[in-house]
């Protein structure tokens, strides 16, 4: 049987114990390393390269019990001898080889999600714009890297408004509502959406609507239900959206929520943090606010507020009319 252990536990364990283990019978071998140094070393070769997890068998998953209980002193009669040139060996067998032997730890397996294969060149053909969206939304309809992913679910939504609006509204990825009418935006948070284009005098026909991934994430047991994409989701999809920007050329972009602004910017801090400034992806500003999913679950006046200001702020960059109803908009009382 094989089991798998956190690499900073096993390394706990090795490292706590090693003085109790080391002095005791075994000692230092004739290379002048202790039976649990190889061990140790390559927990932290595996930890540089980023993994998190090792695979023990049977006989590893013993050793390693067997040298905690030692060393804790654990249980009233004497442990089992445990020689320590076994651990050493395998240890060994660990650090030297590529492809460790059944006893010994292993390395973590491959996440679930497949690997992208190198990504395709998009076309982007036609001569209106109209044309060249609707070139990429065909491509994208059979985009191999995202389907091999096996992450997503089938049905692909693309975008939605006008293809050479001043602003471009990138959001996260199609949710229940979305998968259902094939369009971005139509569920609640849509509708929220609406709320605050109608409120900046706009309309969904006089802006460009896209998502950073252009399906919906699977999830187990799923209906309704919807979770957040994956680094290796927002990259398979990545390419049209850059290629989206190209073709709309928008004065200004505004990253709708924390995935929208790491797959455009490569940030993962909270919006919170990027909020209240410009950004800029290819040469366009881009203003990172809170998805309308958000005021959903946060109707306080003051969040509200921040979103409008964002939208305020984009409304004075690109020159838009402002009257002063317009910016005492969720202002507490007496401030407006």
């Amino acid at each position: 049987m094989v089991v798998e252990v956190k690499i900073p536990r096993t390394f706990r364990i090795l490292s706590t114990c090693a003085n109790d283990l080391d002095d005791g019978e075994g000692g230092r071998g004739c290379s002048g390393m202790t039976a649990t140094e190889p061990v140790i070393e390559y927990l932290r070769q595996l930890e540089r390269q980023g993994k998190t997890h090792v695979h023990l068998d049977e006989q590893a998953r013993l050793i390693l019990r067997e040298f905690y209980k030692r060393a804790a002193g654990i249980g009233n009669q004497p442990a089992a001898p445990v020689s320590p040139a076994t651990a050493a060996s395998s240890a060994q067998a660990a650090s030297a080889a590529p492809q460790p032997s059944p006893s010994v730890l292993r390395e973590e397996p491959a996440p679930q999600a497949r690997a992208i294969e190198p990504v395709t060149q998009l076309r982007v053909e036609g001569v209106t714009a109209a044309e060249k969206i609707a070139g990429l939304k065909a491509q994208a309809a059979a985009w191999k890297p995202a389907k091999d992913l096996g992450t997503l679910r089938e049905k692909m939504v693309f975008s939605c408004g006008h293809p050479e609006a001043e602003i471009m509204f990138v959001g996260e990825a199609p949710g229940y509502h979305e998968e259902q009418k094939g369009e971005p935006f139509v569920g609640p948070a849509g509708q929220k959406l609406d709320g605050i284009l109608k409120a900046m005098g706009l309309s969904r026909r006089e802006v460009y609507i896209s998502n950073i991934v252009k399906w919906r994430p699977k999830m187990q047991n799923q209906t309704t239900n919807n979770r957040k994409p994956s680094a290796e989701e927002m990259a398979s999809s990545l390419g049209f959206v850059k290629a989206e920007i190209a073709v709309v050329e928008p004065k200004v972009i505004i990253a709708l929520g924390a995935s929208a602004a790491e797959g455009l910017l490569g940030r993962k801090e909270p919006v919170a943090d990027l909020r209240e400034k410009f950004h800029a992806v290819d040469g366009v500003p881009v203003r990172v606010t809170y998805h309308p999913s958000y005021l959903l679950h946060n109707e306080q006046t003051e969040e509200k507020r921040k979103v409008w200001e964002d939208m305020l702020a984009v409304m004075d960059y690109l020159g838009m009319p402002i009257n002063e109803k317009q910016r005492g908009f969720f202002l507490p009382k007496g401030q407006s």
